[in-house]
């Protein structure tokens, strides 16, 4: 039930956030979430798009370094100490959280949150087994 998340290689200089953004645009393909991680001269600009192997190709096309990545999205209520809910179920089952970031929609029952851990599967299971909502694909493009 992972979802795919792009991960893009981009220098930390000017117009690079133009070409990945650009790109994105000709390929028709909608960002739902996104990230920035950077160091003085690069960065890894994660993204959730609805129409992952389009954006890829148009990625690449335009000589972006571009991969995927299956991550955990979960839907949590838009209230105070849900998130902590979510993160204490991983930590008492030993699931370490290698990076996250969130990002909502018009729907003001949940946020959504994207995780980045070891074994995907093991961390679905335990958070389904929990009653956390997980949030799929199908969700994406229909956000």
């Amino acid at each position: 039930m992972a979802i795919k998340q792009l991960s893009i290689f981009i220098e930390n200089r000017e117009g690079t956030l133009v070409t990945v953004t650009d790109a994105i645009a000709r390929a028709g393909v909608d960002i739902r979430a996104m990230s920035v991680a950077d160091t003085q001269d690069f960065g890894i600009f994660r993204l959730i798009v609805t129409d992952i192997e389009k954006a890829k190709a148009e990625l690449e096309d335009s000589n972006c370094f571009v991969s995927i990545t299956n991550v955990v999205g979960v839907a949590v209520n838009d209230e105070p100490g849900s998130l902590a809910k979510v993160i204490r179920i991983l930590a008492d089952n030993n699931i370490n959280i290698d990076y996250m970031y969130a990002f909502i929609t018009v729907s003001r029952k949940y946020a959504y949150v994207v995780l980045r851990v070891e074994d995907n599967a093991v961390a679905e299971k335990i958070l389904t087994e929990n009653g956390i909502r997980l949030v799929t694909e199908d969700d994406i493009v229909g956000m």
